[in-house]
């Protein structure tokens, strides 16, 4: 009986120490928290002006868009560009036609079949002149689309067919080498053609939205939150963890800010910059570059901006250095041209090689606001109104600048603001004479900075329109020697910032908070995170 006892013991004893070192029981699963939620909550500071590819042209929708739609090509963690529905792709010797071979299992998210007629059908509707896509040139490298969407030419004429189900034939004017970048960006994203044919509104509410990307969008408060989940017929769905993810439309950084500090949002950008300080040295705090130019743009078809040399003179009445390390404090890097840093070219970084094309002289400027003033006959300046759209920064910057023309040119200007959507409308129409832009690349590459300025671009709300920066451009597109297509573009640049339709402030930062314990998130330098890989892990 004691060595019946005696062994009863020792099992016991074993089992104590098996069940310390190695499984949980229940209770030990229980003690440890429940599973963690994966769900998270930004802030997009604004609603979405478009959920359609075809029309999005700012950073906030395609940021959203991003996460639901996915197109032939998209970006790794890394950023760098790998094949997305594109499960093959060949090009022909003169590197000009392009045959695409879609996936098998890509799917809408209604669970239906993706197919290579959906590419065709979309865009081929960007192209459509009915859509008003203010992105259509962007497809312009594509045989027949400019005539097409510039009503010289049919849709037929548009090199892009569907050759069967998963084949996609695109055929370009001339070699394009970052063709496969060019096709991550979202006016190149498919639509269902069934869906968009029959409901123009089709991208206006969460019930009729239909994507293709890792998420897709289940709830749309229109200017309070919107909600995207993870889609399960997308073909590498294994690798999303986030089950939910909700974007809140919060304006004021303040307010967003104290959201942040009560957990009431996961991510946040943009802080207001007293809070910049305090956070620095955090660990949820980060200052990241983003490659895109903060600037003023001039309308050139409203006075006193009708004038290049007054142009110029506000342009050279404002402290950059000052705004960057007085007002804005997110490390900011003054602006003198339009492309910013981070652009590699086989001589070196773009705006490294192509330099400064002004600088603030106080006395310059004067002597330039008089001279233009002279030359159009005015013995005072018309009245002028800074436009910006609504947010903290933005103001900031708006009040510190009205004091520079203030004290450096002896001019008192205005300021005005409005919400996002609305801004945009107002500076589309060119209802404005000096307002606040940013301009982000869709890809890292000067070509999409110089763009902006092209004389039929829909973006370029300046008015501005000069033959041979066009030329220029559209010779730079078709030039195979990398070292002379750069070079083309720096004789672009300097053309624009010798007219000066608008004065760079500052070439972008971001500054981010958030919670420590999401990892995987994807910082592209001329995206806001990605979040295909992130997951929530327990603090």
């Amino acid at each position: 009986m004691k060595r019946i006892l005696w062994l009863f013991i020792a099992i016991l004893s074993l089992g104590t120490i098996l069940g310390a070192c190695g499984g949980k029981s229940d209770g030990d699963e229980s003690s440890s928290g429940e599973d963690v939620k994966q769900e998270i909550t930004m802030n997009a500071k604004s609603e979405p002006p478009s959920m359609d590819p075809a029309l999005a042209t700012d950073t906030t929708s395609g940021w959203v868009m991003d996460h639901v739609f996915e197109g032939l090509y998209t970006r790794d963690q890394d950023g760098k560009t790998v094949p997305g529905l594109a499960e093959e792709a060949e090009v022909s010797e003169d590197g000009k036609t392009h045959t695409f071979t879609i996936r098998e299992d890509a799917k809408w998210s209604d669970g239906s079949p993706l197919t290579a007629n959906d590419f065709e059908f979309a865009w081929k509707h960007v192209l459509n002149p009915d859509t008003g896509s203010s992105f259509a040139f962007y497809l312009y490298y594509i045989k027949g689309a400019e005539e097409y969407n510039k009503g010289k030419g049919t849709v037929e004429d548009v090199a892009v067919k569907a050759l069967d189900e998963r084949t996609l034939e695109v055929t370009l004017n001339a070699p394009l080498g970052y063709f496969d970048t060019l096709l991550t960006m979202w006016t190149f994203y498919p639509v269902k053609e069934e869906l968009v044919s029959s409901d123009a509104n089709w991208a206006a509410e969460a019930d009729t939205y239909v994507s293709n990307g890792p998420f897709k969008m289940t709830g749309w408060s229109h200017d309070s939150e919107l909600v995207i989940e993870k889609n399960d017929e997308y073909y590498k769905e294994d690798e999303v963890k986030l089950d939910k993810i909700t974007f809140k439309m919060v304006g004021e950084a303040t307010t967003a800010y104290q959201m942040y500090k009560t957990d009431e949002l996961d991510f946040m950008m943009t802080l207001p910059t007293d809070a910049i300080e305090s956070e620095k040295g955090n660990e949820d705090f980060e200052i990241v570059p983003y490659y895109g130019t903060y600037m003023y743009m001039f309308n050139v078809e409203k006075e006193p901006f009708t004038n290049k040399k007054i142009r110029k003179a506000f342009g050279m009445a404002v402290d950059r250095k000052v705004l960057s390390e007085n007002v804005t404090l997110a490390g900011e890097i003054p602006a003198y041209a339009m492309v910013p840093e981070g652009a590699d070219t086989p001589k070196g970084d773009f705006r490294e090689e192509g330099g400064d094309y002004f600088k603030e002289d106080v006395d310059e400027a004067k002597k330039l606001l008089k001279e233009g003033m002279e030359e159009e006959g005015w013995s005072t300046l018309p009245a002028v109104t800074l436009l910006y759209n609504t947010d903290e920064n933005h103001k900031k910057i708006a009040e510190a600048a009205q004091e520079m023309f203030k004290q450096n040119l002896g001019v008192d200007i205005k300021l005005a603001n409005q919400e996002w959507k609305t801004y945009l409308e107002t500076t589309k129409t060119h209802n404005f004479q000096m307002a606040r832009m940013g301009w982000i690349g869709v890809f890292v590459d000067p070509v999409v900075n110089l763009d902006y300025f092209l004389g039929d671009s829909p973006n370029n709300r300046t008015g501005w329109v000069n033959e041979e920066f066009d030329r220029i451009m559209a010779e730079s597109k078709v030039e195979q020697d990398q070292e002379k297509r750069y070079e083309m573009l720096h004789q672009a640049e300097e053309i624009l910032m010798e007219d000066f339709p608008m004065m760079p402030i500052h070439f972008y930062t971001n500054t981010y908070l958030m919670k420590t314990n999401i990892k995987g998130s994807a910082n592209y330098v001329n995206r806001y995170p990605f979040m295909k890989w992130a997951e929530v892990e327990a603090k």
